[in-house]
C-alpha cells in the first residue's frame, strides 16, 4: 500500500506542492510552473534514500542512526558531489544548500517512517515501505537530474515508472510483488 511519502514530507517541511512529471514531455503534468528547488531536492533525496535502504546496511543505518547532518554522504555515496551539482544547477541553488537540505529531508523522512512503522520496524519493513513508495517518488523526479546515472539504477529515469492509469498501476503492482526485498539473512537461509 502506498502512503505518498513525498506529499507528507513536502507538507511537513512547508514546501510548495510538488508536480508530477509527464513521462511523455518530461515537464510537469499540469503544465504549472515548478518550484525547482523543492521539486529537485525532495524527489532526488527520496529517490536516493529508496536506493540506499535496499541494502541491509542502508536500511539498518536508516533505522538506527540518530538525526544526522551528513546524510548526503550516506545516500549519494561517492556520487555526492555529482548529484549535489546536478540538483543545484537544476534548482539554481548552491551545492551547500542541497547538501544541507538533504539531511533535513532524510531526518524528516525518518520521523515519518517511524510514525508509520513504529519503533519495532525491521530492516525488511523499511525495505518494503520504500519499495511500495518507489513509483510514487519517481513520479516527481525531474528527468533532467538523471538520478539513475548517479545511483547506478537507470530504471529510475525510465519514463515507464512515471506512467499512471489502470494498466500502468496494475503493472506497477505486479512489479512490486516480484521485487519484494529480502534481507541478507533470508538469502543465506535459502542456500
Amino acid at each position: 500500500m502506498s502512503y505518498n511519502l513525498v506529499e507528507k514530507v513536502q507538507q511537513n517541511l512547508g514546501y510548495p506542492p510538488l508536480q508530477k512529471m509527464d513521462p511523455n514531455t518530461d515537464e510537469a503534468k499540469n503544465h504549472k510552473p515548478v518550484d525547482a528547488f523543492p521539486q529537485a531536492v525532495l524527489s532526488a533525496v527520496l529517490t536516493a534514500l529508496y536506493r540506499y535502504v535496499q541494502s541491509d546496511e542502508g536500511a539498518e543505518n536508516f533505522l538506527r542512526i540518530a538525526n544526522a547532518t551528513d546524510w548526503a554522504d550516506e545516500i549519494f555515496d561517492e556520487h555526492k558531489d555529482d548529484a549535489a551539482e546536478k540538483i543545484a544547477d537544476y534548482a539554481n541553488q548552491s551545492e551547500a544548500e542541497v547538501e544541507s537540505e538533504t539531511s533535513v529531508i532524510v531526518n524528516e523522512t525518518k520521523k515519518i517512517v517511524r510514525e508509520i512503522l513504529t519503533d519495532k520496524a525491521t530492516i525488511k519493513d523499511v525495505k518494503n515501505f520504500f519499495t511500495n513508495e518507489r513509483n510514487n517518488i519517481v513520479a516527481y523526479l525531474p528527468p533532467a537530474l538523471h538520478m539513475g546515472d548517479w545511483l547506478n539504477d537507470t530504471a529510475l529515469d525510465d519514463n515507464t515508472n512515471k506512467m499512471e492509469g489502470p494498466i500502468s498501476s496494475l503493472m506497477h503492482s505486479i512489479g512490486n510483488v516480484f521485487s519484494n526485498p529480502v534481507t541478507k539473512d533470508e538469502t543465506e537461509a535459502h542456500k
